[in-house]
This record gives structure tokens, sequence and C-alpha cells, in this order.
């Protein structure tokens, strides 16, 4: 797998990206057009996105880190064909030598589905692992989604 920088997503790859957001995140997160996932790429400051790509060059996953009440945040999507192959781990690890905190929003219950119907595995334990920490007092609580903060600081 190559990872890949870039601070602008050209129409291919955004519609790579933007067919693994609908893919992997639950169904109730999905955009119903990539005119609707632009305006969100829109409405962030500073992106870096780091793309995940096979030796076919096909888009598998997708990292991105932008400013949002003056802190550092991150989405971060893979493929189900490679999760659990440590690629999540290496992105995490790239970030990190960036920058001094990272923050996130993660669904830390198994109540939502995907596009397919599956269930939506939270990722809240790959991300303790990853030596982030869950911010308890700070939830994401709208109709479409219930998540909780978590937070990586350098030591």
């Amino acid at each position: 797998m190559n990872l890949t920088h870039t601070n602008f997503l050209n129409l291919k790859e955004k519609q790579a990206v933007f067919k693994l957001w609908n893919q992997e995140y639950p169904k109730n997160l999905s955009y119903s057009s990539i005119k609707e996932f632009d305006k969100y790429l829109s409405g962030l400051q500073n992106l870096d996105h780091v793309l995940v790509k096979n030796e076919q060059n096909q888009i598998l996953g997708w990292y991105i880190d932008f400013i949002r009440y003056n802190e550092v945040w991150f989405a971060m999507i893979l493929d189900s064909t490679i999760q659990g192959k440590r690629i999540g781990t290496r992105l995490l690890d790239e970030a990190k030598k960036s920058h001094k905190s990272l923050n996130g929003w993660v669904i830390d219950h198994a109540k939502y589905s995907k596009m397919d119907s599956t269930i939506y595995r939270s990722p809240l334990g790959f991300y303790l692992k990853n030596d982030f920490i869950i911010i308890k007092q700070t939830r994401l609580e709208l109709p479409k989604i219930s998540a909780v903060k978590i937070t990586w600081k350098e030591n």
C-alpha cells in the first residue's frame, strides 16, 4: 500500500473517497452526491489528505486532518478489505509526526448500520490502542450521529 499526501483532491480522487465514505461509514452519515460531499470538505480549513492506494492505484483508504476550533481534527476511513492490517496505525503514526495533538469524533456504540445493512463496528478500541483517550464529557449528539470526542497528545 502506498500513502499519497495532497492538499487537494482531484475529481477522480474525490469520487473514490465519496464512494468509500458511503460504503464504510453509517448510512445515516452518507452523502447523496459529490456536490454535497464537496460542500462538507469546503467547510474545513487547512486540509491535509493522505490517500491509501494499492498497486493498481485504487484508493482504499483516506485520512484527512484539518483545523476546527483552533485544534487539529481528523477523520479516517479504510475499506473493510484492508482493516486490521496496521494501515490505520501507519496513518496515525504519520500524522503524529506532524502534530502535537489530534482530535476526532468516534461512534462508541453499535446502533448504526452501513449502506449494505451490516452493523457499523465502532473503531473506538482501535483508537485506544493507538494512545488516544476518550473525552467522556464531550459528546456530539445530533439527529444523524451520536459520538464521543477522542484526543491524542504528544508526551
